[in-house]
């Protein structure tokens, strides 16, 4: 049924697979954050309509048909967002087919500033994915990983110290042996660092089953599954190994202010 994922995050047409109840009234109206342009902030948006409106009654079936779901910021009380869905008659997905306003495309200006010149794949694919084509989508990511794998390896090993750091050395000294994105991230994947590895899930093993798979991939749907993992991934990498450096680079600046007072203090 529909929750706050779907409907803040999926562009139009792009199935949600879920279990939907056979009867309107039992679909779920989750509270979702947005952003109010009344409240330039973003908001609480609160469901103000019934599904079945316009329907004969209330537990009218779900299967096959579409329902409008109508939301207001719940702190000005006047910015509405409105979502038409399609309900699968087989009851297991929906999508929408309707959205106002429309999704947002919205890029991450330190990912534009990061990629540079690769910046504008990274708006089409963006603009790809908002229209659900996911070869497209898949197609722009892919490229620029493509491009920027070597210099995000070697930032990578900037992260690191001692014998991990060696080992991730002489498995990057091996990806300068073959142009293949998908070798070069399966010699170096095992080797990441703790920082770039939330809750224990490797972003490169899961990058690097997302570009084969998504090579093979024979419709849109799938195509976009993979696409916004790369997305997802690339974003990540891209923020976790820009954040660690400037960490880290200031904690070295505090360290040495910190050393030349003493220094200075020193008879």
């Amino acid at each position: 049924m529909p929750d706050k994922v779907f409907l803040e995050t999926y562009p139009l047409y792009r199935k949600f697979k879920t279990t939907v109840p056979g009867q309107m009234n039992g679909l779920a109206k989750p509270r979702i954050n947005m952003a109010c342009p009344v409240c330039k902030s973003s908001q609480t948006f609160a469901m103000i309509n019934e599904y079945w409106e316009g329907y004969a009654y209330t537990n009218f079936p779900s299967a096959g048909n579409a329902v409008r779901a109508k939301y207001c910021c719940t702190h000005c009380e006047k910015c509405v967002r409105e979502f038409l869905i399609y309900i699968d008659p087989s009851l297991s997905s929906m999508a929408k087919v309707g959205q106002w306003p429309a999704w947002e495309i919205e890029s991450d200006p330190l990912i534009e500033q990061m990629l540079g010149t690769h910046a504008d794949h990274y708006k089409k694919g963006l603009v790809c994915e908002s229209q659900s084509y996911g070869i497209g989508a898949f197609g722009y990511y892919r490229r620029i990983v493509e491009e920027i794998i070597d210099n995000l390896l070697d930032e990578i090993q900037a992260l690191m110290g001692g014998e991990d750091l060696v080992r991730f050395k002489a498995a990057l000294a091996k990806t300068k042996d073959t142009i293949v994105t998908q070798e070069k991230v399966d010699l170096v994947k095992d080797l990441l660092p703790p920082i770039l590895r939330p809750d224990g899930m490797n972003p490169l093993s899961v990058l690097h089953s997302a570009l084969s798979e998504g090579l093979h991939a024979e419709s849109d749907e799938k195509c976009l599954e993979q696409a916004t993992v790369v997305r997802e991934i690339l974003v990540f990498l891209v923020n976790q190994v820009h954040a660690s450096k400037a960490s880290a680079k200031s904690f070295t600046e505090g360290m040495r202010r910190l050393l030349e007072k003493k220094s200075a203090k020193s008879p």
